[in-house]
């Protein structure tokens, strides 16, 4: 399948501890439908995944243009927890949106989505343990497994990644 073909997306992950099967399952449905697969993170060279997993990143976040991307997609984990606050994560989602780019996060990543500002009276899911937080910031916690709000789309963690990915893939075929 090739709905995705021409579209270039940068998958956001921490350099020490992202989620391997959100990553993994998120990036192969995406690339099964033809996707360009961008790997950003705080540092460049080999990042690991709390189970083992190695992803190369190609990109420093702070680096990253919106207008070279047709989504973002922010990938939890335990290394993420502690970077959800990083400038060069929220400056990047707020660019991505600001831009009416798709831009996405699962698991506790959408904290960063929300610590941009962009999920103010916007559905958003998130790890059950951070919906206090994700509603303190303004969002409107619906504990789906993904949610999509507009150009938004949220998701709660690992089993829904395949979901996840098929949701990217849904709204960039239908914005072509």
């Amino acid at each position: 399948m090739s709905a995705l073909l021409n579209k270039k997306i940068l998958i956001i992950i921490a350099p020490q501890g992202f989620q391997d099967k959100e990553y993994g399952d998120t990036r192969q449905v995406l690339e099964e439908q033809g996707a360009q697969i961008i790997v950003g993170s705080l540092k460049l060279g080999e990042a690991l995944g709390n189970l083992g997993a190695k992803a190369k990143i190609d990109i420093l976040a702070e680096d990253a243009n919106p207008d070279n991307f047709d989504a973002a997609a922010f990938i939890g984990g335990q290394g993420m927890v502690e970077l959800v606050e990083r400038e060069e994560f929220t400056d990047l989602a707020r660019r991505f949106y600001e831009n009416n780019k798709l831009t996405a996060a699962i698991c506790i990543a959408p904290m960063i989505l929300a610590h941009a500002q962009i999920l103010q009276g916007k559905k958003a899911t998130v790890w059950p343990e951070a919906k206090k937080n994700l509603i303190a910031l303004g969002a409107n916690y619906t504990a789906k497994p993904v949610e999509v709000d507009g150009k938004i789309i949220t998701a709660n963690g690992p089993k829904a990644a395949s979901a996840f990915g098929k949701a990217i893939a849904k709204i960039l075929t239908s914005n072509s």
